[in-house]
């Protein structure tokens, strides 16, 4: 029996960035149709408006709602849907509109997963300072998506970059508020998340290193102890349990190590949100992978912003947004696989 596609909701991002055109290059793409049945949850005019801006026209069929939409045809099905915004969108600027269709589709996303009609979930750019001012009240989409779906454990947000992986302990919070959140709880609980993500992605045998807090890795207390203290007991009691688990490292010698074939880990566990990403933005800024990790589906979108200073230029780059949709299909392919569920047991 031939198994079926993956079956992906995706939604085009803020309609003020590059989010319309970039979704239009992933459609056009001659892979996309053959590796995933795609539910286009969006605003018809905006969506004709990325494949103008993309220089491309993909076939498309409609359907009146998402439980009417047939994603067995071989082609993207669109559910023609702006939620409760009305008029034209502003452009290349932050905005209540803006946020609230990003909010609105995104929801309707949920939806379509609640229901049992896909599998993940792709998502081009948002605006945070827009979701926001559309009354967002947790920091980040990650938090939000925690609350509509009323999921209770532990998440982190995920960045993948060719394969790499890296996940932290603190996130969208003050610099001077991120010593006091290093715990031994949160360090461990950063080990196991990442590790399930990546097993769940398709890696057979993670290998993982953790960053330490401070310069030169605390330099043997000197620059604080979190390293001796929370951190390396952290990593110690993670190995017990059997995790394959390495640390702490310094952070500004620990991207050496996952470079290049000889590459020693595969994800790299960081203490505070700019520790990885501006290596990882360096390395690859325009293949860069957001994964909105722990929740119990795939939730993906690229790792680079809206870009509102080239929005409407028609050349936007969308590397990040072909590498989220493989990475998308991968993971939701997984969940549907025995091997992969019981390897998660």
């Amino acid at each position: 029996m031939t198994q079926r596609k993956p079956r992906l909701a995706m939604v085009l991002g803020d309609p003020a960035g590059i989010g319309p055109e970039l979704v239009g290059r992933l459609l056009a793409d001659p892979g996309t149709a053959a590796a995933a049945d795609l539910l286009l949850i969006a605003d018809k005019g905006e969506l004709e408006r990325g494949m103008e801006l993309a220089g491309v026209r993909t076939p498309y069929r409609q359907a009146d709602s998402i439980e009417q939409a047939d994603l067995s045809q071989g082609k993207p099905v669109l559910v023609d849907f702006r939620g409760a915004t009305q008029g034209a969108f502003a452009r290349a600027v932050s905005s209540a509109q803006g946020g609230r269709y990003c909010l609105d589709t995104l929801a309707m996303a949920l939806q379509a997963h609640r229901k049992g009609l896909v599998d993940a979930i792709l998502f081009a750019p948002l605006n945070k300072h827009s979701l926001h001012m559309a009354g967002m009240k947790t920091n980040d989409e990650l938090h939000w998506f925690v609350e509509q779906i009323g999921f209770t454990g532990p998440v982190c947000e995920f960045n993948v970059l060719d394969g790499l992986w890296t996940s932290r302990v603190t996130s969208h919070i003050a610099h001077k508020d991120v010593a006091a959140q290093i715990t031994h709880d949160g360090v461990t609980q950063g080990i196991e998340l990442i590790h399930k993500e990546l097993l769940r992605s398709g890696v057979a045998r993670p290998r993982i290193a953790v960053c330490g807090l401070n310069p030169h890795n605390g330099d043997n207390g000197s620059f604080g102890r979190e390293e001796i203290d929370i951190i390396g007991p952290a990593v110690e009691a993670a190995r017990a349990r059997g995790l394959p688990v390495e640390g702490p490292f310094a952070a500004d010698t620990v991207f050496l190590k996952v470079q290049g074939p000889q590459r020693q880990y595969d994800a790299i566990v960081t203490m505070y949100h700019d520790q990885g990403q501006i290596a990882m933005k360096l390395m690859g800024f325009w293949r860069g992978i957001t994964v909105q990790g722990g929740l119990p589906l795939p939730i993906l979108t690229p790792a680079h912003g809206t870009a509102f200073d080239i929005a409407g230029q028609g050349k936007a780059n969308p590397g990040a947004i072909l590498a989220a949709f493989q990475l998308a299909c991968r993971m939701a392919g997984a969940l549907r696989e025995p091997t992969a569920e019981s390897a998660l047991a």
